[in-house]
């Protein structure tokens, strides 16, 4: 059985690919994670999202480096 790798996505992504590489590893439709990362990083105490966004867009790898 193959692992699953978490990634930035190189075809679906937005801004840095991460909501794409996010819905990938979780099998779930990307337009669902954009959708769910824009109300938390909206509401007042869920705040963090948006720096845990910007984490995931520095260390995760690209697509073309996880997946080899």
């Amino acid at each position: 059985m193959a692992k699953k790798k978490l990634y930035k996505s190189r075809d679906d992504r937005k801004l840095t690919g991460v909501c794409g590489g996010l819905a990938d590893y979780l099998g779930w439709d990307s337009s669902l994670i954009r959708i769910i990362s824009v109300v938390l990083v909206i509401l007042p105490v869920t705040s963090w999202v948006l720096l845990i966004y910007l984490v995931l867009a520095v260390l995760l790898p690209n697509e073309e480096d996880a997946v080899s």
